[in-house]
C-alpha cells in the first residue's frame, strides 16, 4: 500500500473527479483485496473495443449507455497507467509551481508544463532534469523539483524565454529519488522538443515514465535499430486535422512490414471506437514514436481510447492494446498544444527470438588465410549464419595482448590496451593491395603451412605477418598517412592511439612490458611522449608503424561488421574485465587502478582454489571523479566495429575478488568492497576470540601428517619453524605462496618439487580470516569455504556453529544492499553511453541484489545450463530462462557438449534421466541426435538469445564434427597460461556446402521461431 504524503490532500475516486470536471462516465468502485488503497475501475460495455461495433451509419451518435459488465484492476507503474485519482485535471496549470528564467531580450515565452504519471510511495520525489539551463543542465543537484498532485501524477510549469533562438532539441528526462537518497533516472533520449519549432503560447507535456527494464527498450539499441528490425517500417500517409489541440505519441517496436498503429476512442474525432475505420498513426523514418495529430476541440472528456494494430495491405483491424483504456483529461485551450507520451503501447513484445554463433576470431578456419581467422573471414561466417537462419555472431575479445611476443600472448582477456586492436587479425593480402601484391606471394609457402596445421602456430603466425607489415608499411606508409581516411580516424583515436604506440616501441626497446623496468619513461610523461613520437623523431617510424597497423584493423573488422548488417547479422563482441598489469592503460593512467591487488574469481565447481586472473583491480573511486572517463571511451571505442557486447564478469561492477599481492591462488582473496566482520561480533555470537589461530596457518603434527603423509618431515626441516608448544609457522623466507613460488622457480622442474609447491600453497591459505586493510587487528574477512580448511575442522564443534553462522552472514546477507549501492554508482552511468545491446555474463557466485539491477537496467543475463544460478540445483532449464537473457550450452571457458558428456559420469547420469526424460544408463558417447535434443531445448526457451558455440552446433552432425571432442575446447581456467589455440577442423567454405547439416540446422532454427 503506498501512504501519503504528508501535507497533501487525499486523493478521491475517479468518479469523483469526473464529477467535478463535469463530465460524464460510467465506473464502478470495488474494493482491491490484492493492494488495498487502490480501486477497481470498471468501464462500460461501450468502451470495449472487442465487445461491440458502432455501425457506420451511426457514427455520428453517442451511443447508448449500458451497464458495466466488466472489471479491470489498473496495473502501476506499466507503461499505460492512466491518470486515475485526478481531480484537478482539467485546471492542473492553475496549480503548479512556476520557474522562470528571465532575459530583458526574450522576444517570445512559452509556457511549459511537465506532468508525469507515475505512482509514488511515502517518501519519493520526483524532478526533471535536461539539457538545458530551465532543467539544470544536466546536473542532478540542480534538477527541477515536480509537484506532488496524487499519487499518479506529478507535475511542473517553467516558463522559457528566448524560444525562437533554440533550434537545437532540448531533451529531458525525470529523476526519481528514494528517502535513502537513491536516485533512478527514467530511460531514453526520446522525449525532446526544438522550443523554436513551437508556435503556441503554451506546451503541456504528458509523460510516462520509462523504466530501462522494460524489455521493449531492448528493440530500440543499435543491433534492432540498424539491422534486424530496419525494414519493418511502414509508411503511412497521415490525415491532418486543419487545427491541432493534441499531438499522441506511443511506441510499438515490433509491428511488421504492412502494419501500421491505429487508435480510437470515445469522441468523434476518434471515430467512437469504430473498429472498421480507426485512425492511422505515422512514423517518419527514423523515428521511435509513431503519433497523431488531433482536433479535440468539440471533444467531451476526460476522453477514453486505445491503440491498435491495424493491416495496412488487408485494411483490417488484427487487435486492440491489451489492458485497460487510455483516459486523457487535459482539455484544449486557445494557443495551446498537449503532446501526450504514451510510452509503449501494450503488445504482445516478447515475441521476438534470435539464434547466434560463439567463436573466437582466432578460430576461424578459410581456405586463405593465415594460419589463423581474420577480420576478413567473418564475411565467410556470416554467409554460413544467414544461410542457416543465425542473426547474430559472437566474438571474445580482439584486443591486441602482444607483451612478451610469445605464446603466452594468446590470451585474449590480458590486453596490453582496452583500446588497440590485436595484429593477429589482420588479413596482409587486404593492406598490400594490388600494387604490393609480390610482397605476399613471397611468404606463400609459410602461409600454406601454416594454414594446414590444426591448431594455431601463434607464435609463427605473429613473427610472418609482424614481418610483411613491415615491409608494407615502408612501402604504403607515408602516403596512407596522407590520406582523408587515416588523418579522421588518427583524430578520433588519437587518446589511445599515441600512447600505445609509444608503449608497443618501448616495450620492444626495453625488451619487457614492464615499464617499471624501463631505464627511461617508466612514469608517462605526455611531454615526453609527445616528444618521442614527433615525426621528427628518430623513433617515429618504429612508433608510427602502430598507427599503420591498428588503422588497417580498424578498416577490416569494419567491412566486416558491415557486411554482416547488409547481411541481417549483428556482431556481438567482449569487454573483458580487466587489463594486463603491464600495459598502455596502466602506465598511461596508473591512478585509475589498485595496482597492488590481483583480480580473479573465488572458488567454485570448475576451480577448487579460485582464479587469479592477475589483472590490476581498479580504482571506482578515482573513476567516478571524472565520470568513469575510462570506461566511457572503452565502451565508445566498441560501438565502432559492434552491435551488442558482452560485459566479462559484470559481478566486478558490484564487487571484484581481489588477491593480494603475496599470493598466487585465488583461494587468498577476499571480496572488494565489502563490509568486514569486527571483532566484537565474535564476542556476541560466544566465540573466543583468537588472533594468530584465525589469521595465520594452523599447523600441527596432525594437520602436516594429514597433507604431507610421510613427507612431513622434509617439510619441517626445510620450510617450519616449530614452537615447542605443538604448533609450528612457516619461516619468514616461505610464509607467502609468492615467496614459496620463487623459490621453486629455482628448483629443479620434478614432480616432487611440483607437488611440495603445491601442498605449501594449501598449508600457506590453511587459515580462517583475512585481516582488513588499516583495521588494526579489529576487522576481518572471511576467508572463501572456511569450513573445509583443516584449520576448521581442528576447532571445538560449538565454535564451528558459531562462526559457520557468522561466515555465513558475511557473505550472503550483510553485503546485498552494500553492493546493490556500488553497482548504481557505475552501471547506469555507463550504460547511457551507449545504446548498443548489452549483455552480463553473471556467472559465479552471483550476490542476490545482481538480478534485480540487472533487470531495472535492461541488461540480458547470461543462462548456462549447466551452471545453474538457484541454490542447490544441478542444471538450469532453459525453458526457465528469463526473456532478457541469453542462454547457452556452455562458454569458450568449458568443454563443448560432447566434452562434458564424457568428463562426468555421474552428473551425466542425472542429466540424461532427469532433464533428457531418458530410462537406463547414459550413453558414453554423445551422439548427434542427443546432441540435437541439447540444442533444440535451448532453441526452444524463451530467452531473446540463444547461442551456441560453433563446435556445440556441428555435434549435431557425425559425419562432419570432429572425432576427438577434447581436442575442440577452448580454454580451461584452472591452466595458467594456457595456450588458446582452438581452431575449426574444416573451412567455412567447406561448411556453406554441407548441405544436409545445413538444412537440418535451418530447419531446427526456423521451426523454433529463431530462424
Amino acid at each position: 500500500m503506498s501512504a501519503e504524503i504528508p501535507g497533501t490532500e487525499i486523493p478521491v475516486t475517479l468518479k469523483d473527479a469526473v464529477k467535478k470536471v463535469g463530465k460524464k462516465v460510467s465506473v464502478i468502485e470495488t474494493p482491491n483485496t490484492e493492494e488495498p488503497g487502490k480501486i477497481k475501475l470498471a468501464r462500460t460495455k461501450k468502451a470495449a473495443p472487442s465487445e461491440e461495433v458502432i455501425p457506420k451509419e451511426k457514427a455520428a451518435k453517442k451511443p447508448k449507455k449500458e451497464k458495466p459488465v466488466t472489471e479491470t484492476v489498473i496495473e502501476e507503474p506499466q507503461p499505460l497507467a492512466v491518470e486515475k485519482n485526478i481531480i484537478e485535471a482539467a485546471k492542473l496549470s492553475k496549480k503548479i509551481a512556476t520557474k522562470k528564467v528571465t532575459n530583458v531580450q526574450a522576444s517570445r515565452s512559452i509556457k511549459l508544463t511537465f506532468q508525469l504519471r507515475f505512482h509514488t510511495k511515502f517518501g519519493q520525489t520526483l524532478y526533471l532534469t535536461g539539457n538545458h539551463e530551465l532543467f539544470g543542465n544536466n546536473d542532478r543537484e540542480k534538477a527541477v523539483p515536480l509537484e506532488y498532485h496524487n499519487h499518479e501524477l506529478w507535475a511542473v510549469t517553467l516558463t522559457l524565454d528566448n524560444a525562437e533562438k533554440i533550434t537545437e532539441p532540448i531533451v529531458y528526462n525525470y529523476l526519481l529519488k528514494d528517502a535513502n537518497g537513491a536516485v533512478v533516472e527514467d530511460w531514453g533520449t526520446d522525449k525532446t522538443f526544438v522550443p523554436a519549432n513551437i508556435t503556441v503560447n503554451a506546451v503541456t507535456f504528458v509523460d510516462s515514465w520509462n523504466n530501462a527494464g522494460y524489455y521493449e527498450n531492448a528493440f530500440y539499441t543499435e543491433p534492432f535499430k540498424n539491422v534486424l528490425l530496419k525494414t519493418n517500417y511502414t509508411d503511412i500517409n497521415a490525415v491532418l486535422p486543419a487545427q491541432t489541440t493534441h499531438i499522441f505519441k506511443v511506441k510499438a517496436p515490433l509491428l511488421t512490414k504492412g502494419q501500421a498503429l491505429c487508435i480510437t476512442g470515445n469522441t468523434g474525432a476518434l471515430n467512437y471506437w469504430q473498429m472498421n475505420e480507426p485512425v492511422l498513426l505515422s512514423k517518419e523514418p527514423g523515428d521511435i514514436y509513431y503519433q497523431i495529430k488531433l482536433d479535440l476541440t468539440n471533444a467531451e472528456f476526460p476522453v477514453v481510447y486505445k491503440y491498435g494494430v491495424y493491416d495496412v495491405a488487408q485494411n483490417r483491424l488484427l487487435h486492440y492494446e491489451g489492458g485497460n483504456d487510455r483516459l486523457l483529461f487535459d482539455m484544449p485551450e486557445e494557443n495551446k498544444l498537449t503532446v501526450v507520451n504514451d510510452g509503449f503501447a501494450v503488445l504482445q513484445n516478447n515475441s521476438w527470438k534470435g539464434a547466434g554463433v560463439a567463436i573466437p576470431v582466432f578460430s576461424l578456419r578459410t581456405e586463405k588465410s593465415f594460419g589463423v581467422g581474420e577480420f576478413s573471414d567473418l564475411n565467410f561466417l556470416v554467409d554460413w549464419s544467414k544461410k542457416v537462419g543465425l542473426k547474430l555472431v559472437q566474438l571474445l575479445p580482439v584486443n591486441d595482448t602482444t607483451a612478451t611476443h610469445g605464446w603466452e600472448d594468446c590470451y585474449p582477456y590480458a590486453a596490453i590496451s582496452a583500446f588497440a586492436l590485436h595484429p593477429l587479425y589482420i588479413n596482409v593480402g587486404e593492406v598490400a593491395g594490388e600494387e604490393n601484391k609480390s610482397i605476399i606471394a613471397a611468404f606463400e609457402e609459410e602461409r600454406k603451412q601454416l594454414n594446414s596445421l590444426s591448431e594455431v602456430d601463434y607464435e609463427n603466425v605473429m613473427k610472418v605477418k609482424s614481418s610483411i607489415l613491415k615491409q608494407l608499411y615502408n612501402k604504403q606508409g607515408k602516403t596512407i598517412f596522407k590520406s582523408e581516411g587515416f588523418q579522421q580516424f588518427f583524430t578520433q583515436n588519437k587518446h589511445w592511439l599515441v600512447p600505445y604506440a609509444a608503449f608497443c616501441f618501448l616495450r620492444d626497446e626495453y625488451s619487457t612490458p614492464d615499464y617499471t623496468k624501463w631505464p627511461q619513461q617508466n612514469t608517462y610523461s605526455a611531454a615526453e611522449i609527445d616528444a618521442l613520437t614527433a615525426p621528427k623523431s628518430k623513433s617515429y617510424d618504429a612508433v608510427a608503424i602502430n598507427y599503420f597497423i591498428q588503422y588497417h584493423l580498424h578498416r577490416q573488422l569494419n567491412a566486416a561488421t558491415e557486411y554482416a548488417h547488409k547481411n541481417g547479422v549483428i556482431v556481438k563482441g567482449d569487454i573483458a574485465i580487466g587489463v594486463l598489469r603491464s600495459g598502455a592503460d596502466t602506465w598511461q593512467q596508473p591512478e585509475l587502478f589498485n595496482l597492488n591487488a590481483q583480480a580473479g574469481a573465488p572458488p567454485d565447481d570448475f576451480g577448487v582454489k579460485g582464479q587469479n586472473w592477475q589483472f590490476p583491480t581498479y580504482n571506482w573511486q578515482r573513476m567516478q571523479q571524472d565520470g568513469f572517463a575510462w570506461w566511457k571511451n572503452r565502451f565508445a571505442q566498441m560501438s565502432y566495429y559492434f552491435d551488442a557486447f558482452r560485459i566479462d564478469h559484470i559481478l566486478g561492477f558490484f564487487r571484484i575478488w581481489s588477491i593480494p599481492m603475496h599470493a598466487i591462488e585465488g583461494v587468498m582473496g577476499y571480496f572488494v568492497p565489502a563490509i568486514p566482520v569486527h571483532v566484537n561480533e565474535f564476542e556476541e555470537k560466544g566465540i573466543p576470540f583468537d588472533f594468530n589461530r584465525y589469521t595465520k596457518p594452523f599447523i600441527t603434527e596432525d594437520v602436516l601428517w594429514e597433507m604431507f603423509g610421510d613427507d612431513k618431515e622434509y617439510i619441517k626441516s626445510h620450510f617450519l619453524t616449530n614452537h615447542d608448544d605443538g604448533t609450528y609457522s612457516l619461516k619468514p623466507e616461505f610464509d607467502t605462496q609468492r615467496k614459496i613460488a620463487d623459490y621453486f622457480a629455482s628448483q629443479e622442474q620434478s614432480h616432487f618439487n611440483h607437488k611440495m609447491r603445491i601442498d605449501l600453497f594449501d598449508l600457506v591459505s590453511n587459515v580462517l580470516l583475512f585481516e582488513a586493510d588499516g583495521s588494526d587487528g579489529n576487522e576481518f574477512h572471511f576467508r572463501f569455504a572456511v569450513d573445509t580448511t583443516a584449520s576448521f575442522k581442528k576447532l571445538d564443534t560449538n565454535v564451528q556453529e558459531s562462526l559457520k553462522d557468522l561466515y555465513i552472514n558475511y557473505f550472503f546477507r550483510r553485503q546485498d544492499d552494500f553492493w546493490k549501492k556500488e553497482a548504481l554508482q557505475k552501471l547506469p552511468a555507463l550504460k547511457k553511453v551507449t545504446n548498443m545491446l548489452i549483455c552480463g555474463e553473471d556467472l559465479g557466485l552471483v550476490p542476490g541484489c545482481v538480478p534485480d539491477i540487472m533487470q531495472q537496467l535492461g541488461l540480458l543475463s547470461l543462462e548456462v545450463q549447466r551452471m545453474p544460478k538457484q541454490l542447490n540445483a544441478k542444471f538450469s532449464y532453459p525453458s526457465n530462462a528469463p526473456y532478457l537473457s541469453v542462454v547457452t550450452p556452455g562458454t569458450h571457458d568449458m568443454s563443448t557438449i560432447r566434452g562434458w558428456w564424457e568428463e562426468d559420469r555421474e552428473r551425466i547420469q542425472q542429466f540424461y534421466n532427469n532433464d533428457l526424460c531418458q530410462w537406463g544408463i547414459a550413453p558414453t558417447v554423445c551422439s548427434g541426435e542427443i546432441n540435437k535434443t541439447i540444442v533444440t531445448q535451448h532453441l526452444a526457451s524463451p530467452a531473446m538469445w540463444s547461442v551456441f558455440m560453433l563446435q556445440d552446433l556441428l555435434g549435431i552432425d557425425e559425419k562432419i564434427r570432429r572425432q576427438n571432442p577434447h581436442e575442440e575446447r577452448i580454454n580451461v581456467p584452472s591452466i595458467i597460461p594456457f595456450y588458446w589455440r582452438y581452431r575449426m577442423h574444416i573451412s567455412l567454405e567447406n561448411l556453406l556446402q554441407q548441405e544436409g547439416f545445413n538444412n537440418e540446422l535451418a530447419t531446427g532454427i526456423r521451426q523454433s521461431g529463431r530462424g
